[in-house]
């Protein structure tokens, strides 16, 4: 059948007019498709790479292997309170639970691609049911039967909506991977903090009985009539501050404990890590860690994610111009008397098609459409944040493991000096050559230097965590980025 706007009315043509345009917009229009861009360094500025010069598309690489990370610090606690934390944490089950939330409503969306089948029955009684005998009697008319839909999928408009959930759903499972890694990251954080306190509560103790010595030797001087009672009220003092400076330490340490206690998922009254000495492996970093591992950061992919499902949802608005067809179908029995339901003379069928387009909405296609359109925007803006945040946190960690390694041993040369001081200014005193106030300040200087020195392996055990977590889990990284299981980048349909 030939169909001209010629042979329509000005009123109809007018109307109809319009709606044609609309569609030939709506067909013409592209869904934006394809991977965002990302910087395009193909290493880090600290470990030598010259500064990024523009951006590049990067492909998903989430699915890369990571591995156990935190073996590489050989230390069995640390490898069971994260197994624990794996299993017991709070906000990884939370995660898991949004997770599954999330594939549950993928499922849903599906399953309006799908043929929907469905059985009824039912009852109704009235006057003037039996239009074969013209009766104005009670009547109860009784069916059962089977109904049977399918919605006609021409425009897309049901597929890029699956894609949008499947994409969601997708980003979800990135997103408990990156709180899976948080947590992880933070375990050995924590842990490793506890570790730095028990070996500075082990430096001040034994700062506090090498005073107490003093305080002894003091005192049998003033004793002996050699010093008065002041330099002896000095040393007391100083051995007080100390352990004063101890019980802190402990208090901290007794805080730290309860928060790898709900890290781990364990009540804090139930919980302990027993002191021991600090024996935790410093991990050596490579040279030249390939920038690409930031593609299989999980808060990265769900960023990618969220990308992608926006792009399907601005094709499924843009479907929204086009009109619904939708297939129809029933069959099965209707009688006035329950008895005859199922007689062979008491089948019924039909069949229809039922095709809508809205003429005219008020605008609300339009807005449909923009808002679509300011949600994708608002995606890749997401997108390459997370991703410039992603490279801060690795320069950051870099920078500051390249800065502390020097830093440690600037403070091994004055804790080397600061101890040989103190033997010396200890034997000067004991022989009278120097005053009392001469050795304090020695052993002030001493474990002043030693505390900055654990302060500093504490901070550069904290910055490996720190990078490994930036990079998005240890540093061993495949030659090829991984990427989909067939080696095309992966997206919305286009």
């Amino acid at each position: 059948m030939n169909f001209k706007l010629s042979s329509l009315s000005a009123p109809l043509r007018a109307a109809v007019l319009p709606l044609v345009a609309a569609l030939a917009l709506a067909g013409c229009a592209s869904v934006p498709s394809g991977l965002p861009e990302t910087p395009s360094a193909a290493q880090f500025k600290e470990q030598g790479a010259t500064p990024p010069a523009g951006w590049t598309r990067a492909v998903p690489s989430e699915g890369a292997a990571r591995g156990p990370w935190w073996q590489a610090f050989n230390d069995p606690v640390l490898d069971e309170l994260i197994a624990k934390a794996d299993v017991n944490n709070n906000n990884i089950q939370g995660a898991a639970a949004r997770l599954a939330e999330a594939r549950a409503i993928a499922r849903s969306v599906n399953a309006d691609r799908l043929p929907q089948v469905g059985l009824s029955a039912g009852a109704n009684r009235g006057a003037g049911l039996d239009k074969a005998t013209a009766s104005t009697s009670p009547a109860t008319m009784t069916n059962a039967g089977a109904t049977f839909s399918y919605e006609l999928d021409l425009f897309g408009r049901l597929s890029r909506a699956s894609d949008a959930a499947r994409l969601d759903a997708a980003g979800r499972e990135a997103l408990l991977q990156s709180t899976r890694l948080a947590v992880q990251a933070e375990v050995a954080q924590t842990y490793l903090t506890l570790r730095a306190l028990d070996a500075e509560r082990v430096l001040v103790r034994e700062q506090v009985e090498a005073y107490r010595d003093t305080l002894r030797l003091s005192q049998r001087r003033q004793q002996a009539g050699d010093i008065a009672e002041l330099d002896v009220a000095r040393v007391q003092t100083e051995v007080s501050s100390t352990e004063s400076d101890a019980l802190a330490i402990d208090r901290q340490r007794a805080q730290v404990e309860h928060a790898l206690a709900v890290l781990v998922g364990d009540s804090a009254s139930s919980f302990g890590v027993r002191p021991a000495d600090w024996t935790t492996a410093l991990p050596a970093i490579p040279p030249g860690v390939p920038a690409t591992v930031l593609t299989r950061r999980p808060d990265v992919s769900a960023a990618q994610n969220a990308v992608f499902a926006a792009q399907s949802r601005v094709g499924v608005a843009q479907a929204a111009w086009f009109p619904d067809i939708s297939l129809t179908g029933a069959a099965g029995y209707a009688s006035p008397e329950i008895g005859d339901l199922f007689k062979w003379s008491a089948r019924s069928w039909g069949v229809g098609a039922l095709l809508s387009l809205p003429i005219f909405d008020g605008g609300r296609r339009e807005a449909g459409l923009q808002s679509a359109n300011a949600q994708l925007d608002g995606a890749l803006a997401g997108y390459r944040n997370q991703v410039l945040v992603a490279f801060q946190e690795v320069e950051d960690q870099l920078s500051s493991i390249r800065i502390l390694q020097e830093q440690s041993g600037v403070q091994a040369t004055a804790v080397a000096s600061a101890a040989r001081a103190t033997s010396l200014s200890d034997t000067r005193y004991r022989n009278g050559y120097i005053s009392q106030l001469d050795l304090l300040d020695a052993r002030r200087s001493e474990l002043r230097n030693r505390r900055q020195a654990l302060q500093v392996k504490s901070a550069q055990y904290q910055a490996a965590v720190g990078l490994i977590r930036a990079i998005g889990g240890g540093w061993e990284v495949p030659g090829a980025v991984a990427s989909s299981g067939d080696g095309a980048p992966r997206g919305p349909r286009s």
